[in-house]
């Protein structure tokens, strides 16, 4: 299975810096475990997760909504967030980088908007609440909030991200009076438990977890992929992808509702069942879309991305696991296996690509 879309090389360079945020990203998290690496900047370690949120997760998905609206100023969403990540990942004073992805964040806003004068729909009113929550979180890091009391903001922005994409994908299926009610309900848990986490860390940990476990039984209630997984090809593996990625998101919610106060290898543990467990599960299933949408290339789909979505669940049991029993070395293991997850993804993504003698983009 593949998609045509017309080749535009002007989107490469976004995409392939954004990709070296992520492998900055990656080193910062092996510095961070513990294990011994050259620090190429003094502060490399401690931009782990901006990194990995602003300037990989931040410019893709700037970058596939300006695609898909065509217009140039757009692109500023996703620039300012790889221009961020950059600043970071050289050594720039932490506001120079976190007022870029401000910026960042207030263009994607202006994105949305215009958006939804086109097309004033449920899930585009979803995606651009996921854009003022991603706002909110970076304010208060640039106003010198801790990073652990702006995370919940940033996974706020990325699940509800992601639960307007796969809500526009279930309008094909017929969602009760009651299920809309329901869906209102968990978002405004939520983000309720996303804005309280400042200024009270506890309370606010467990409202927004109760909100991410109740949006995963949500999706894994409403979503296409219930049906979907019991055909072949892309479109399963796509399935499998979103409800392994749902019950991560579940296993996350859980444990910041039981912990509360969330430190060391609990908090460990339940930022990557989100942003491993359930955030890669979903790129993993969206990238052979997206990235052809995105480059204007064909894809083919393999079989062999399977090998590296079974790596990224076995390397998240293994750093959930040794987190909640604050077992180091286990989550040392755990982020080798990490980092080799995502390195075998983007081979298993470059390999699928082939370019032909005029210039298209063939399947493999």
């Amino acid at each position: 299975m593949s998609s045509s879309p017309r080749l535009n090389p002007g989107r490469y360079p976004l995409l392939m810096l954004g990709i070296l945020t992520l492998l900055a990203a990656m080193w910062a998290g092996i510095l961070r475990i513990g294990l011994t690496l050259p620090p190429l900047t003094p502060t490399l370690s401690g931009a782990h997760g901006p990194l990995m949120i602003a300037g990989f997760l931040g410019t893709v998905i700037g970058l596939e909504r300006a695609v898909a609206m065509g217009r140039p100023w757009m692109f500023a969403a996703p620039a300012l967030a790889l221009a961020g990540g950059l600043l970071l990942i050289f050594g720039a004073p932490p506001w120079v980088g976190a007022l870029s992805i401000v910026l960042s964040s207030a263009v994607l806003i202006l994105l949305f908007t215009q958006i939804l004068r086109v097309q004033p729909t449920l899930f585009n009113y979803v995606l651009t609440l996921a854009a003022v929550v991603w706002l909110g979180g970076n304010l208060l890091w640039l106003l010198g909030r801790p990073i652990p009391q702006v995370v919940p903001a940033w996974a706020g922005f990325l699940i509800l991200t992601i639960a307007g994409e796969r809500l526009e994908l279930t309008r094909l299926l017929q969602i009760s009076r009651a299920g809309t009610v329901a869906f209102f309900g968990v978002l405004a848990v939520l983000v309720a438990g996303i804005f309280t986490a400042p200024w009270d860390y506890g309370l606010g940990w467990r409202i927004a977890g109760l909100g991410m476990a109740a949006l995963s039984l949500w999706l894994l209630q409403n979503d296409i992929a219930r049906r979907t997984v019991r055909t072949q090809g892309l479109t399963r593996f796509i399935a499998i992808c979103m409800l392994l990625g749902y019950f991560w998101l579940m296993a996350g919610g859980a444990i910041a509702v039981w912990r509360g106060f969330l430190y060391g290898g609990p908090y460990d543990a339940a930022l990557h069942a989100v942003f491993l467990g359930f955030v890669f599960s979903m790129i993993f299933g969206h990238a052979p879309v997206i990235f052809p949408a995105v480059l204007g290339v064909r894809m083919n789909f393999s079989p062999w991305f399977y090998s590296h979505l079974v790596l990224l669940h076995v390397s998240v049991v293994l750093r959930v696991g040794g987190g909640l029993v604050e077992w180091l070395p286990v989550r040392q293991w755990a982020v080798i296996l990490n980092v080799a997850t995502l390195l075998l993804f983007l081979a298993n993504t470059v390999r699928s690509l082939r370019r032909r003698a005029d210039g298209a983009i063939r399947p493999s």
